[in-house]
């Protein structure tokens, strides 16, 4: 299973409604992160799970969706995390 999907699967449990995810690795190609094996990614999700919740909230219930994936294969996540409230 590729990093991607690996991820994708990982913040289900969200029940997103949108789900961009952008693999920029190549992008960062030479830096230090991207020789140690973690990649550079974008994430524009949209969820109910986001509701009331400020950005530091909303980024904890990513970063705890994709768990030790933020200590290896991921080296860089740009989020953007919405509520449906927000669109």
């Amino acid at each position: 299973m590729s990093v991607v999907d690996e991820i994708r699967n990982r913040l289900a449990p969200l029940a997103p409604t949108r789900l961009d995810l952008i693999d920029d690795s190549a992008l960062h190609a030479g830096h230090a992160g991207a020789r140690s094996g973690g990649g550079h990614y974008r994430l524009s999700i949209v969820s109910a799970a986001f509701s009331g919740k400020n950005t530091v909230a909303r980024h904890r219930l990513i970063y705890a969706a994709l768990g030790e994936m933020m200590r290896r294969e991921i080296h860089a996540l740009a989020i953007q995390a919405q509520s449906p409230e927000d669109l």
